[in-house]
């Protein structure tokens, strides 16, 4: 009984209020926060900045035409769109590197995951390898396409006497 009281002198207190002033107090419950939410992070944050080129290496004239993407954090009790992305560009394996262009389409959703990745540029020391360098080819943990260059045996030259 005594809190059905209560819950009526509340409730009355906050009708006098409003019948008084015309206002009735709010609880602010901004501070309240998903941990599912999409954060608010300005634009700025992702844009260019030199001191990223001279620390991380590259050309903001001449950007790297792939990149060489690799998850280091699990997925588990992420929300759903994160493991979507994960998905999408065939990053269900941790620690095992996938091969994506440098497009917006692409980077858009690596923004989206940036926090479980890992993004280096993919560099091909030995140029672009042709279909026939493809089985010799392997990647270093750096990066780094490296073409084995394969020993192509000798023509033999009679010797003539």
């Amino acid at each position: 009984m005594a809190a059905l009281n209560r819950i009526v002198w509340i409730h009355t207190a906050g009708l006098k209020n409003l019948l008084e002033h015309g206002v009735v107090p709010v609880t602010w419950t901004g501070w309240i926060r998903s941990k599912y939410t999409k954060s608010h992070i300005p634009n700025e944050v992702f844009q260019p900045h030199p001191s990223d080129h001279a620390k991380y290496g590259g050309d903001p004239q001449q950007p790297h035409k792939m990149h060489l993407i690799t998850r280091i954090k699990t997925t588990i009790s992420r929300p759903h769109w994160e493991k979507n992305i994960v998905h999408e560009l065939g990053l269900d394996k941790a620690h095992q590197p996938v091969v994506h262009k440098n497009i917006p389409s692409v980077n858009a959703k690596l923004k989206r995951i940036k926090h479980l990745i890992r993004i280096q540029p993919l560099k091909l020391p030995h140029g672009i390898p042709t279909e026939e360098d493809m089985s010799d080819t392997y990647l270093t943990s750096t990066g780094e396409l490296v073409i084995r260059q394969r020993l192509q045996p000798l023509e033999q030259k009679c010797i003539e006497s």
